[in-house]
């Protein structure tokens, strides 16, 4: 019953008393289909008057029952078959408390509060206890990056959370590197769980070290089941973000050993089932399923985008899911297999609904165990805002067009630039006295590495081909190409350009401060430094000219801008606009069928 109830006051239930009573008697009374037949005859849709019920919705009713119909199965009570049920949680960035989050509903954005450790700790406690000793839990990465208590221990105050969660499996994502690799190898092997990377290698200046540094592969058996994973992290890891993190690690794409270790999984360990445990994004996820390498692969469990899959996307060789971000979702996959066959399977995406579940204590106190030491710090509020602060469009959204109002304001330059940064969860004002407050915990949400501001100069013709060289990694028709972040954020111009053109040629037109761009002209930018980058390289572009250190960290510019223009108020304006896509677009991936909600 879960994914039908709702603790946001924007959704209201019509149902009278006795039309609820009836239906949650025939949840828990009949099967699936049972309930799907009687839904249909006392009005569920929308379109009966009665419960507010989506698609969806339904989808996960169904999910649910069919769950709980494989442990009443024959074979599963006689003990020839198993259910192996799987959690799997990603991207959770550091956000240790109860949050809000953004959800689409008949096509509006709802505000929701979800996640936080203590509410973890207790939702994944009740679903163990749906499949005792035979769950597990496993991480898809980015755990340690993405909040003010996060950064400023380095990771280290996120490691206990992760332990008292008890987590089976763990996998480094693409922002375990931020603190460096010596960092990295002590937060991830602080973790009681085993690891497991495939692509990650020590490197060597002469390029010959094949030596991994986590192991490639985890194997547990459960029962009757015998279950593989394989690990891989983003191969574009040390191009997306600032070289210097990735220093001393070399990164592979999984062509280069996924099919041997399919192979010795299935072949030499006799293993039933075969995951996929990858950090590579969506787009990635699905490129790979579509590739032969990987036919063996029962489920490829993907992360990194934050896409919220609720339905587990079937390709050539594998299923593909995503559970979305910041501790608000966990995905749920039972499998029942009997002499080692897939005889059923259902997958849901579950809220972390803290109204559900309430918040364990004993996670509480470590939680604040945690912050104490920093708490001061980052809970001292900077600035204020009278409308959501969110992250979850492709094309522009309201945060990163404050963090550019605040570079130009700064600054002036022609042209302020942010990073496509995709994570931190919203942040919505209190509705009693309109405005929500921006503390230095959420400043680290919204910018995970204090870099310092850089200008540099650069022609229109070389602003022209960074922005189809940006659009490229965004949108790319290969999805091995993609970077996985969203698209460049900027101030001073307007670009509009179309997705489904060929690489190169996406770009219409851009316009400067309203006038239209002169390709001999010169133009000033600032945006943050990358930390390994040539001097003459700001934000990806190459080459730039009179480049300079502005002495100044992101971090203290929105500062000081929020101290000035306070409550801000940062809405969507069109600054850049594809004719083929809404301003709203929620994900890189079309055509298949998914939907991001």
């Amino acid at each position: 019953m879960h994914d039908t109830e709702c603790s946001c006051h924007h959704c209201i239930t019509n149902a009278s008393p006795s039309t609820q009573n009836e239906v949650h008697i025939k949840l828990r009374e009949n099967s699936r289909r049972d309930f799907l037949k009687a839904a249909g005859g006392v009005g569920l849709g929308l379109a009966g008057g009665m419960l507010p019920f989506s698609a969806s919705a339904l989808k996960n009713i169904d999910s649910s029952l069919q769950s709980r119909e494989m442990f009443e199965n024959k074979a599963v009570k006689e003990g020839k078959a198993d259910v192996l049920t799987i959690l799997h949680t990603a991207d959770i960035h550091g956000q240790l408390l109860i949050h809000d989050e953004f959800f689409i509903e008949n096509q509006l954005p709802v505000y929701k509060k979800r996640g936080g450790y203590a509410t973890l700790k207790t939702m994944i406690k009740s679903l163990r206890n749906e499949n005792p000793g035979k769950t597990l839990l496993v991480d898809g990465g980015d755990c340690f990056q993405g909040s003010g208590v996060a950064a400023l221990s380095q990771g280290r105050a996120i490691v206990p959370l992760m332990n008292e969660l008890n987590y089976d499996l763990m996998l480094p994502g693409n922002w375990e590197v931020i603190y460096g690799k010596k960092i990295m190898l002590e937060d991830m092997f602080a973790y009681t769980a085993a690891k497991v990377c495939a692509n990650m290698y020590h490197d060597t200046e002469d390029n010959t070290n094949n030596h991994l540094i986590f192991p490639p592969y985890f194997i547990r058996s459960i029962g009757l089941i015998k279950i593989g994973f394989i690990g891989y992290n983003d191969p574009l890891t040390a191009k997306r973000q600032s070289p210097a993190y990735s220093k001393g690690i070399r990164f592979a794409h999984p062509q280069k050993n996924v099919s041997k270790y399919i192979e010795l999984l299935r072949k030499d360990e006799k293993c039933n089932l075969v995951i996929l445990l990858t950090h590579m994004g969506l787009a990635q996820q699905i490129g790979l399923a579509d590739m032969s390498i990987v036919k063996g692969t029962d489920y490829i469990l993907g992360a990194d985008t934050h896409e919220r899959v609720r339905e587990p996307l079937q390709r050539i060789y594998a299923k593909v899911t995503e559970p979305g971000a910041f501790g608000s979702f966990i995905a749920k996959l039972d499998i029942a297999l009997e002499n080692g066959v897939i005889k059923e399977q259902s997958y849901q995406l579950l809220d972390v609904d803290p109204e559900r579940y309430g918040e364990d204590e004993q996670m509480k106190a470590l939680v604040n165990k945690m912050r104490e030491p920093y708490k001061e710090k980052v809970d001292r509020v900077i600035g204020t805002t009278k409308v959501p602060l969110v992250r979850y469009y492709v094309i522009e959204t309201p945060m990163d067009n404050l963090v550019t109002d605040a570079i130009m304001w700064k600054f002036n330059p022609d042209i302020a630039l942010s990073n496509g940064f995709r994570f931190c969860p919203p942040l919505v004002p209190d509705p009693n006295t309109g405005v929500a407050q921006i503390t230095v915990d959420y400043l680290w949400s919204m910018i995970p590495d204090d870099s310092e501001a850089k200008q540099g100069t650069i022609s229109g013709k070389q602003l022209w081909r960074y922005m189809e060289t940006e659009l490229h990694n965004a949108f790319a028709k290969d999805p091995a190409k993609r970077f996985g972040g969203w698209l460049i954020r900027f101030k001073g111009m307007e670009v509009n350009f179309t997705i489904n053109k060929q690489k190169g040629k996406r770009v219409n037109w851009i316009k400067v401060k309203g006038a239209p761009l002169i390709l001999s002209n010169e133009y000033t930018f600032v945006a943050c430094e990358r930390d390994g980058d040539p001097d003459t390289t700001i934000c990806r572009i190459d080459r730039v000219r009179e480049p300079k250190s502005l002495r100044i960290t992101l971090h203290k510019v929105i500062e000081e801008y929020l101290k000035v223009h306070s409550p801000v108020a940062p809405k969507l304006e069109g600054r850049a606009t594809a004719t083929d896509a809404p301003l709203t677009l929620l994900t890189q991936i079309s055509g298949i069928g998914y939907e991001f909600r």
